[in-house]
């Protein structure tokens, strides 16, 4: 297990490397203006040498919902990334072929190009680098790249569509996961009750919202912070420990004690969408979560001093928790989702 993850370190570096080339899209396949909502953080550098283009976004999202690209033509990158789920799904853990079981809860897919770590341990910086992951892991598709090429080669659709992205009709590797990612590129949720309140829309908070949200300032955001609601730290909260020896959380990356069993803050952006909630789905409401934490998390050495430094706990009323929730679904962007 540990060789199998070292060859795929290995695999994730090259690609990142090989992100630095420029590949100039076709002569007629314009860039689509990119609507960068305000507050919003700055672009994720990667961003200004994947511009999403016309038809790279319309090769992007086909290849994103083509079963094709697992090994036994089950699974697509859209199976465990539903739109009508903020682009995440309800199962505790990944599900892939096979009804095999992945490590972790899928993450919800939005406003990527605003993040500057990608996967709840953070070990890829450039979203170009991520679709070859689930393509090649036994718990996902269980494919290759060279497989899926020999899939889709021959495919007149995608020889149309790759030949107006790029210039021509040849399939590599890398014109796949530039494309799926200008399509990701382009998943930008900024629309919900919240973000009409805040530009002066006519809507307004009700008044269990806006008192949860004055809980939320409290008590809340210090880790998710900024308009994208994750100040994109690695902490390590208290939550129920996978069992499983591979997991260690940013330790896995870094290999340092301190980031042991720490994670990505999540965005809280339609997360009334995307439940279970935790790096394993260890909680099936927002409910489970808060009562969690008003109760009291697991004590570590590395724990986040915002609960350390209160007895392990983010003390919470009925009514505060109550308000919590009212507040969190105005953050749900019904238009992004398609509800």
């Amino acid at each position: 297990m540990e060789k199998g993850l070292s060859i795929l370190v290995i695999f994730i570096l090259l690609i990142s490397c090989n992100n630095d080339h420029y590949e100039p899209a076709a002569i007629d396949n314009p860039q689509i203006s990119l609507t960068i909502p305000s507050g919003f953080p700055e672009l994720n550098k990667s961003v200004n040498s994947n511009r999403p283009t016309k038809y790279g976004v319309e090769l992007g999202e086909r290849l994103f919902n083509d079963k094709r690209l697992s090994a036994d033509n089950t699974v697509s990158c859209s199976s465990c990334h539903i739109q009508e789920k903020a682009f995440a799904d309800n199962n505790t853990q990944a599900m892939g072929i096979q009804n095999r079981v992945g490590l972790r809860n899928v993450p919800a897919v939005q406003n990527m190009m605003f993040m500057k770590f990608y996967n709840w341990d953070g070990n890829i910086l450039q979203l170009e680098s991520q679709p070859m992951i689930p393509i090649i892991t036994h718990e996902e598709m269980g494919s290759s790249i060279l497989e899926v090429i020999g899939k889709i080669k021959d495919d007149l659709m995608y020889k149309d569509l790759f030949r107006k992205t790029f210039g021509d009709e040849t399939i590599t590797p890398e014109r796949i996961y530039r494309s799926i990612v200008q399509y990701e590129y382009t998943l930008v949720s900024a629309n919900s009750k919240y973000d009409k309140v805040k530009r002066n829309e006519g809507v307004i908070f009700t008044e269990n919202e806006a008192r949860g949200y004055q809980t939320f300032q409290q008590k809340c955001a210090g880790c998710h912070s900024t308009e994208l609601f994750t100040d994109q730290s690695f902490r390590n909260i208290g939550f129920p420990v996978n069992s499983n020896t591979n997991e260690a959380g940013r330790g896995r990356v870094t290999g340092l004690p301190e980031d042991y069993m720490s994670f990505r803050v999540p965005s809280l952006r339609n997360v009334e969408y995307t439940a279970p909630y935790g790096s394993f789905g260890q909680f099936p409401s927002l409910r489970a979560v808060l009562d969690y934490f008003d109760k009291g998390v697991l004590d570590a050495d590395n724990l986040d001093p915002v609960l350390k430094n209160n007895g392990n706990r983010i003390p919470l009323t009925e009514q505060e928790k109550i308000n919590l929730i009212l507040f969190m679904k105005t953050l749900s962007d019904r238009d992004f989702v398609k509800k």
